[in-house]
């Protein structure tokens, strides 16, 4: 298949608000042109603002050179799916080898043949197909890290770190002072329209022959619904064994998108009191490990204290919680009014609501399950009802427990379900697109020819100088 040709430098973004879900609502910020593509000023424009109301921040240094595609269709990325076992969607998938990827941060990665991994039915390699994990991400760091808590959360909205870097203030989202520092951070996290599929992360915006710029795609937590993007179900956590784990997070405003984590759980939790000891989940728990990575970002994610100087993170696990936002109800379609358990803590609140905080380990799993099999059972998207079942019985129902963390290198297996798969330099020639949820695997994306500023075409003997697209 063929891949975008892209290349040179660019600083643009679309705006997520600062919340472990983005609340849809980029500002309009537009790099100016500078002589040098190498140095990018920033200021605020109302030129980013597109005639569907659509704030997406903008650009006009050119995304690629003169030798960009002209005005065509590509197919992007180069993915494999199939349909999901249930008959339900086809999955948000990809056939990259990631032992080859671009992962230049990465040395503790899982160890790895020469040989082609095997690819499951979602299209990415098995989680077995990596090897074994390195012994440090079962190793005790309890005499030398700090603890920190978790909270839940699964929300459905676009990642804060699908977003590109809103400006150069922005030390949370991927480095796009070059594509190589990009990269290295991990470019953008992955995306999905409402059927799960992987949709690219940015494209153009409404540009012009004398202008161009990027937009976000849409959050489905906005005004999109089912026409913008959701969390590729694919990040819902996962066993690697019986001790070890691999999830992804929100962490604080101060986090970094694309860090990795070694959690190991200490059997006590975040509201600990004399007359409020650890239950029996959070003694089950105690001594599993996880790594996790940053995904989203949140100014509601609570720094560290003196008891708890790590401060929290909001775990994403599918039955968590639909939190402030809530596109979850939209993907599953079963509207507002089934019971996805209370909107901050989700199946379990709504459990300890019903059995009360000193049931049994037990009765917890049972009735979360139960919650797990209702919403996500028949819904076509099964890492969802995987991600909840694993709260149940792997993580065993421990309601905002505690940790020691220190921070790793990622595991491959979660670098490859974070990058995008079609935004992997910092500029692209995607043509907007307003309704992602008609988009099916192999689908041919329209792209458009555009150029640096003085390197337009020749019309009439005239050059136009402004960068530009070639547009009817």
């Amino acid at each position: 298949m063929k891949k975008i040709l892209l290349s040179s430098i660019l600083a643009a973004g679309a705006v997520a608000m600062y919340s472990a879900c983005s609340d849809d609502s980029p500002s309009p910020l537009t790099p100016s042109v500078a002589a040098s593509s190498s140095s990018v000023d920033w200021f605020v424009s109302s030129s980013g603002v597109d005639g569907s109301g659509d704030l997406g921040s903008s650009s006009s240094v050119a995304p690629g050179s003169s030798a960009s595609n002209s005005s065509s269709s590509v197919v992007v990325p180069p993915n494999s799916a199939t349909s999901s076992s249930n008959g339900g969607s086809s999955q948000s998938s990809s056939s990259v080898n990631p032992t080859s990827s671009a992962t230049p941060n990465s040395s503790a990665v899982e160890s790895s043949s020469s040989a082609e991994p095997e690819l499951g039915a979602d299209g990415f390699p098995t989680l077995e197909s990596y090897g074994p994990p390195p012994a440090e991400y079962t190793k005790d760091i309890s005499a030398t890290a700090k603890r920190g808590w978790n909270t839940r959360y699964w929300d459905a909205c676009k990642p804060h770190c699908s977003w590109l870097r809103e400006n150069a203030n922005d030390v949370t989202r991927a480095d796009t002072s070059s594509d190589v520092a990009y990269i290295a951070d991990y470019g953008t996290a992955r995306n999905c329209n409402i059927h799960d599929v992987e949709v690219p992360t940015f494209t153009l915006g409404d540009v012009s022959r004398a202008w161009f710029g990027y937009n976000g795609t849409r959050s489905a937590c906005g005004d999109e619904k089912e026409k913008g993007v959701f969390t590729c179900t694919d990040m819902a956590p996962i066993a690697v064994n019986d001790t070890l784990s691999y999830a992804y997070v929100a962490g604080t405003a101060d986090s970094k998108c694309g860090k990795c984590y070694h959690l190991q759980y200490d059997g006590h939790f975040a509201n600990e009191m004399e007359n409020n000891p650890p239950r029996e989940t959070h003694r089950a728990l105690k001594g599993k490990h996880m790594i996790v990575m940053a995904s989203n970002i949140g100014m509601d994610v609570a720094g560290g204290n003196p008891n708890l100087p790590a401060g929290q993170f909001d775990l994403m696990v599918p039955g968590g919680g639909v939190g402030a936002f809530d596109a979850l109800t939209v993907q599953v379609n079963k509207g507002r009014d089934f019971n996805w358990g209370a909107g901050f803590g989700g199946f379990l609140t709504e459990c300890q609501n019903k059995l009360g905080y000193e049931a049994t380990l037990v009765a917890y799993q049972t009735c979360i399950k139960d919650m797990c099999d209702a919403a996500f059972g028949d819904a076509g998207l099964p890492n969802l009802l995987r991600g909840c079942h694993w709260f149940a019985d792997w993580y065993k129902a421990a309601d905002n427990p505690t940790y020691y963390i220190e921070e790793v290198e990622c595991p491959q297996y979660l670098i490859d379900h974070y990058m995008s798969r079609f935004n992997t330099t910092t500029q692209t020639n995607i043509k907007k697109v307003t309704d992602w949820s008609t988009y099916k695997e192999g689908d041919v994306l329209d792209t458009l020819h555009c150029w640096k500023a003085g390197e337009a075409p020749p019309e009439n003997g005239w050059t136009n100088p402004s960068a530009g697209c070639d547009v009817k």
